[in-house]
């Protein structure tokens, strides 16, 4: 079993580290959330930024920050060593878990700091040779056409 904690040395706290994330980091972003990621070779460590603007209550915001943690937390051991700033936007608010740890995954990705799953090889929506059936053959038809 892999450990799952987040330690305190696991976070992002100081202001200052936030602000060299900010102006120092890489960016990426989609509608629910953007990523601000800066590489520096330590364990990877994460930080939350979640506004008012986004949800006005306290219970909303808190929602979002328990489910991206706890999504950094299981697979914090797959990350690229860096710092990881992630910041709600609006969209966060009525989106469900499921929807916040597939937006966290994706921005992951395409910062580089999470491997793209294993595709097979295969283009999207073909099928391999070894694994299709073959084609039964086809019957006549009965009205002898």
């Amino acid at each position: 079993m892999t450990d799952a904690r987040f330690p305190r040395q696991a976070r992002v706290r100081a202001r200052a580290d936030f602000d060299r994330i900010f102006r120092d980091g890489r960016r990426v972003a989609q509608p629910m959330l953007a990523l601000h990621w800066l590489a520096d070779g330590q364990a990877p460590r994460m930080g939350l930024a979640v506004s008012r603007k986004v949800d006005k209550r306290a219970v909303g915001r808190n929602r979002i920050k328990r489910v991206l943690r706890d999504e950094f937390r299981h697979g914090r051991a797959t990350l690229a060593a860096g710092a990881y700033v992630f910041v709600a936007r609006a969209a966060a608010a009525t989106a469900s878990g499921e929807a916040l740890r597939a937006a966290m995954r994706s921005l992951l990705r395409r910062a580089g700091a999470l491997p793209h799953p294993a595709t097979g090889g295969t283009m999207p929506g073909a099928v391999s040779s070894s694994t299709a059936s073959p084609t039964p053959p086809t019957a006549p038809c009965p009205s002898g056409e």
